[in-house]
């Protein structure tokens, strides 16, 4: 049976591209049949890598069959994964994020979690040698991811392990990292087809934070201007996206890239209040500045108070 490989919910570039690499290897090293799926529609970033490279857009699934047998990348959030993901025959787990707890397995599996900023540099590493005979799309899709969690190495998750692979990568593909990461990021920052409540799950995930169920949206951007002219609509979107996922609150954070600071958006006084107590910062407006913060894994969630 074919193995399935996906990662997160609202897959970004990291979550299309390493189903994709691992698939790849699974098949043509390892000699296990595997095939990369997507849980949605991936963003306008990933969508642009896929196109760049030459790979087809994998199938959407919604949900895992029973006995099915699947890894999971970049993530291990139950929350972010098919309803029946504990009923499938999960094998492997290859993952950057915190040991969020909840998944139950049909026998003992082999778990990959390390503090690297990119999935994908996990999985250069676990190929070993064998890493050199990816094709060159699957070298473009292992930096694009590299370049997409780093934010072309902005991001404070980054490691000089994840830097020397994207750097040798850009230089075995005859690409200039600065130029084609901007590319990326233009693609990411085009925001004119997404209605309000589409942005608000564009890059979202759910976490539980003192008894309180918040979901974290995050949108980076080169251009942070088109997306704070629609604070408004956005703001009024947060309920119904809120109350469609159980949760109490939407946060919105938008990252500019370039300026390395966060806008977060502040639709009523609770929202002001964690800003408040997770920040150290007081707004009575409907935003706030929080200069330095670009990751929500490093520098939202730790921080994260009720």
């Amino acid at each position: 049976m074919t193995t399935l490989v996906f990662g997160h919910k609202a897959p970004d570039t990291d979550s299309t591209g390493s189903p994709l690499i691992w698939a790849w290897y699974l098949t043509e090293v390892q000699g296990t049949p595997a095939r990369a799926v997507l849980l949605g529609a991936p963003n306008s970033e990933a969508r642009f890598v896929l196109e760049r490279w030459g790979v087809a857009e994998p199938e959407i699934i919604e949900d895992v069959a029973p006995g099915t047998p699947v890894v999971v990348v970049d993530t291990n959030n139950p929350a972010e994964l098919p309803e029946s993901i504990g009923q499938a025959d999960l094998r492997a787990i290859i993952d950057h994020h915190k040991l969020t707890g909840g998944l139950q397995t049909l026998s003992p599996i082999d778990i990959t979690m390390r503090p690297l900023a990119c999935t994908a540099t996990i999985m250069h590493d676990l190929m070993g040698g064998d890493a050199a005979r990816m094709p060159r799309e699957v070298k473009g899709l292992m930096l694009s991811c590299i370049l997409s969690d780093t934010l072309e190495f902005r991001s404070p998750t980054t490691t000089d392990h994840d830097r020397a692979l994207a750097e040798a990568l850009a230089t075995d593909l005859g690409l200039d990292c600065a130029k084609y990461a901007a590319e990326m990021f233009a693609a990411k920052s085009d925001v004119s087809g997404f209605s309000d409540a589409e942005l608000l799950n564009v890059d979202s995930k759910r976490f539980e934070v003192g008894g309180m169920t918040l979901r974290v949206s995050v949108l980076e951007t080169t251009d942070p201007g088109p997306v704070l002219d629609r604070a408004e609509g956005l703001m009024a979107a947060m309920a119904d996206v809120a109350a469609g996922d159980g949760a109490d609150e939407v946060l919105l954070f938008v990252v500019d890239i370039l300026n390395e600071e966060a806008t977060l958006l502040l639709p009523n006084d609770r929202v002001r209040g964690i800003a408040a107590a997770s920040f150290g910062v007081e707004a009575s407006g409907d935003r706030v500045v929080l200069p330095g913060v670009m990751s929500r894994k490093k520098q939202i969630i730790p921080v994260l108070t009720v």
